[in-house]
Formats: structure tokens, C-alpha cells, sequence
């Protein structure tokens, strides 16, 4: 007999499924796992996603500080609720949360980081005196997830283009980037979203 051929999980693997109630409306709540099992997002689904519709899609990178603490020194939490708002009105849309703290440096280093900016860095130098790059995250766990969903095209909230680079490497269509910038920025975080433009390439209005 030859041998039995070994079953191989898929990238993304769903775990859980249930429901989530917002301000913004009602959510289907899709939990992913991949391998290892410490890659890991949340999908936040809208509407009806077929090969008919390009649905809007934000993929989120978690910040504790901003989405829970309504910290000021970043748009964090702005471009959250703005992103749930716009797909909650869209025909279908995704919001991808990823556990990418401090753009994927992870919490501790983050808040590192925030000693150095107290001291006059901005965010890039900090990420980058810690010993990290500017940017570290990596999206093609973010990609595993999407194709897992059905979506092979999307219109894509974000201002950050190696996010539409990576996307697209892996396979993606990405048919518009939309910007995802909130009007009022506090001056705290102005200097952050200046930083992220000037040497990110994050395409932003002036802020």
C-alpha cells in the first residue's frame, strides 16, 4: 500500500464564529488561527461576500494604547471607528484585526518606544533605536485570511502602500486603496501621522 498521504491544515483556519453587536451595526465575529497557532486575527464581516461584490476591507493593526486608552498620540482608534462606520454602510465589507502592537514590534517594545518619543523621537527613530524597522508587520497571514473568506479583490481602506505591495505579492486584487485618515487630528498625534509620511510613505493630507 503506498503511504497515507498527511492532511495539511490550511493557512488560516476557522475557529470560531458568532455574532457581534456594535454602534455601528451587527457583525458576524470570525476568529482565524494559523500556524503556529500564536498567528491569530478577528474578522469583522459585513453583508454578503460573493465573487459578485468588491468588498471594502480594512485590515487593523491592534494598538491598546489607542483603540482602548483613546491614546492622543496616535489616529488609532479614529481610523477604527471610521473603518466599522464605512464597511457597516458598504454592501460588504471586512475588518481584519491583527495582533501587530506598535506596528509589530509587540507591546513591551512599544511602550519602549514611547519612553524614547518622550525624549524627542518620533516613531520611526524610536522603532528603529530599539533595533526594529520603521515598520515590521508582515500581511501575508492578513492575505491567508482574506482568500479564506472568498475575497480574491478588494477595495482597500488604507494609507499605507507597502500594505497594498504585500497584499498584492500575495496574490490579491487590489481594484481602489481608499483613504483611511479622520479629519481632526489633535497635535500630539500630528507629529506621529508626519513621521509616518515623511518616511513610511503612508499617503496622507498634510496633517
Amino acid at each position: 500500500m503506498p503511504p497515507r498521504k498527511k492532511s495539511v491544515s490550511p493557512p488560516a483556519r476557522l475557529v470560531a464564529r458568532s455574532e457581534l453587536p456594535t454602534p455601528y451595526g451587527t457583525f458576524a465575529l470570525l476568529g482565524f488561527e494559523g500556524r503556529p497557532e500564536t498567528e491569530n486575527a478577528v474578522a469583522l464581516v459585513c453583508g454578503k461576500l460573493d465573487r459578485r461584490t468588491v468588498p471594502l476591507v480594512r485590515i487593523h493593526s491592534q494598538c491598546l494604547t489607542g483603540d482602548v486608552f483613546s491614546s492622543k498620540r496616535c489616529d488609532c482608534r479614529a481610523q477604527l471607528e471610521l473603518s466599522l462606520r464605512k464597511i457597516a454602510r458598504s454592501k460588504a465589507g471586512v475588518l481584519l484585526y491583527l495582533p501587530q502592537e506598535g506596528r509589530g514590534i509587540g507591546l513591551m517594545n512599544k511602550l519602549r518606544a514611547y519612553e524614547l518619543q518622550d525624549r524627542g523621537y518620533d516613531t520611526v527613530e524610536a522603532n528603529e533605536r530599539l533595533g526594529f524597522a520603521g515598520d515590521a508587520r508582515d500581511y501575508t497571514f492578513a492575505a491567508h485570511v482574506l482568500r479564506r473568506l472568498g475575497i480574491r479583490r478588494l477595495r482597500l481602506l488604507s494609507n499605507n502602500p507597502d500594505k497594498v505591495r504585500q497584499l498584492e505579492a500575495a496574490g490579491l486584487k487590489v481594484v481602489e486603496r481608499l483613504p483611511c485618515q479622520p479629519r481632526h487630528t489633535g497635535q500630539r498625534s500630528r507629529r506621529y501621522l508626519q513621521a509616518k509620511m515623511r518616511k513610511l510613505g503612508h499617503l496622507l493630507r498634510s496633517p
